[in-house]
């Protein structure tokens, strides 16, 4: 659905003024607080120096080139049934080899699922010890 500018304004008109390319109305963020301990730990505004204030922060993405392993995958299971799909799935991707399958199976029929760690909870990896 298409809408023209005139209509958007006529409809929207403090919308249009703030998505309006020539308007004053705009802000740039050019700083980021990583935690909000960080943003409450900011004192006084008057006696910090406006590029001190200004200075970003480094936010180091610990997750960005992680690649999830089966382990991984097996660790959010609840059964060792759920466990052998995932371990046959990801043979059928190809992304296991042979010997993969056989000490994973190994591993859960001998110690079951929890052999490969507890169970990774929903929202694990917000968690700040996660990998």
């Amino acid at each position: 659905m298409a809408i023209d500018k005139r209509s958007l304004k006529k409809a929207f008109p403090h919308l249009y003024r703030e998505l309006d390319e020539d308007s004053e109305n705009k802000i740039s963020i050019d700083a980021v607080r990583d935690s909000p301990e960080a943003a409450e730990n900011i004192v006084d505004i008057d006696d910090v120096s406006e590029e001190e204030f200004l200075k970003p922060i480094k936010i180091v993405d610990k997750l960005r080139h992680f690649n999830p392993t089966a382990v991984d995958f097996i660790r959010r299971c609840d059964t060792d049934e759920q466990a052998q799909e995932i371990i046959l799935y990801l043979q059928k991707r190809g992304e296991l080899t042979r010997e993969q399958v056989q000490e994973l199976e190994c591993t859960l029929k001998q110690k079951g699922v929890r052999g490969f760690g507890p169970k990774k909870e929903e929202n694990y990896y917000f968690y700040e010890d996660s990998p």
